[in-house]
C-alpha cells in the first residue's frame, strides 16, 4: 500500500487518528472503518483497487495501532465512534460519503447510516450485524449465543493479565485460531504484534466490547433482552451492499434473516469465506463492491 498517504490527524472529539488515503480528491469518497483486532490494514487489498476512482479514507479508528486511546471505557461507545467518523469526513471537506464498515467498523458503519443519512450516502457492510437482528438473536437464537460466549470473556476485567501472560505471540495464534487460515496470515503477524504492543492498545481494544450496550447473557440464562427489541426500528434508508462470508464462526448465518425488511434497498452477497473477509476473499470482495458500485 506504498500509494497511500499517511497523515496524523487532531480530531475535535479529542482524539488524534492515523489516517491513510489514496486517489484524487476530487472523486466520489469512500471511508473505509476496520475492526478487531485490526487496523486499517483490514483493507490492504480494496485500497489500492478503488483509489483508481475514487478518494479512499481508512484511518485507524480510536484505541487501535497508534492512534489515541482515551482511558475512559465510555470513551468507545458507538455515538464516540461515530463522531469520530463525521469529523473525519469534515476534515476533508466530504459532505457525503459511501461508507464502508467491517466487523467493529461495520456496527458503526450502521449505526451511522442510521443516524447521519445526511452524510452516509451508501452503505458497504462485510460481516457485521444488523444490531437489531444481533442483540434479536442473541437473545433468541441458542446457536448465535453460544457463538458470541466470547464477548463476555473480551469484558472480563482480568483478560488482560491473561494475555500478558500467555504473551501476544499467543494472542495471535488464539485470536485467530477458530476465525482464519493461520498460515495465510503468517506474513501480517509482525504487523498485528507491532500495532498490539503499543501502550494500552490491549485495553483500548478491548474497551470496544465493555463500552457497547449490546446485552450478551449466558448460555443458560434467562433473558428477554432490552426494550428495543419490542418496539418499532426505523430502516435504513439508504443503498446498501451487504457482503457476508458464510463460515464465520462468530456471526451466524442467522444475521441475515429478514434483513431485507430493515434495509429496504438491499444487495445481499454470499461468499464461501470466514469473518476476515476483506482479505481472505479479496477478489470476491472487489469484484462485488465495483459491480454494485
Amino acid at each position: 500500500m506504498s500509494e497511500l498517504k499517511h497523515d496524523r490527524i487532531a480530531l475535535p472529539t479529542g482524539v488524534a487518528l492515523d489516517v491513510w488515503t489514496g486517489g484524487d480528491p476530487a472523486h466520489p469518497a469512500m471511508i473505509f472503518l476496520h475492526g478487531f483486532p485490526e487496523s486499517h490494514r483490514t483493507w490492504r487489498h480494496q485500497l489500492p483497487e478503488f483509489a483508481r476512482d475514487h478518494f479512499v479514507i481508512a484511518p485507524d479508528q480510536r484505541g487501535f495501532a497508534r492512534s489515541d486511546k482515551p482511558a475512559e471505557i465510555s470513551a468507545y461507545a458507538p455515538d464516540k465512534v461515530v463522531a469520530d467518523l463525521i469529523a473525519l469526513a469534515d476534515h476533508f471537506g466530504l459532505d457525503r460519503f459511501t461508507l464502508v464498515g467491517h466487523d467493529w467498523g461495520g456496527a458503526a458503519s450502521w449505526m451511522a447510516a442510521l443516524k447521519r443519512p445526511d452524510r452516509v450516502s451508501q452503505l458497504i457492510i462485510l460481516n457485521a450485524p444488523h444490531p437489531l437482528i444481533f442483540q434479536r438473536t442473541l437473545i433468541h437464537d441458542p446457536a448465535q449465543r453460544a457463538a458470541s460466549q466470547y464477548i463476555r470473556a473480551f469484558r472480563n476485567a482480568s483478560l488482560e493479565a491473561h494475555i500478558e501472560g500467555i504473551g501476544l505471540d499467543a494472542f495471535f495464534d488464539t485470536s485467530f485460531a477458530r476465525h482464519a487460515d493461520l498460515a495465510r496470515l503468517a506474513p501480517e503477524k509482525a504487523a498485528y504484534l507491532d500495532e498490539w504492543s503499543q501502550p494500552g492498545a490491549i485495553t483500548a481494544m478491548l474497551n470496544w466490547y465493555r463500552a457497547s450496550a449490546l446485552e450478551v447473557p449466558a448460555t443458560d440464562e434467562q433473558c428477554d433482552g432490552p426494550a428495543f427489541l419490542h418496539a418499532p426500528f426505523p430502516p435504513v434508508t439508504q443503498r446498501t451492499l451487504v457482503i457476508w462470508g458464510v463460515r464465520d464462526a462468530a456471526l451466524l448465518p442467522v444475521q441475515l434473516d429478514g434483513l431485507e425488511a430493515l434495509v429496504p434497498d438491499l444487495t445481499l452477497v454470499r461468499v464461501d469465506a470466514g469473518h476476515f473477509i476483506p482479505w481472505e476473499a479479496p477478489d470476491e470482495v472487489n469484484r462485488a463492491i465495483r459491480d454494485w458500485l
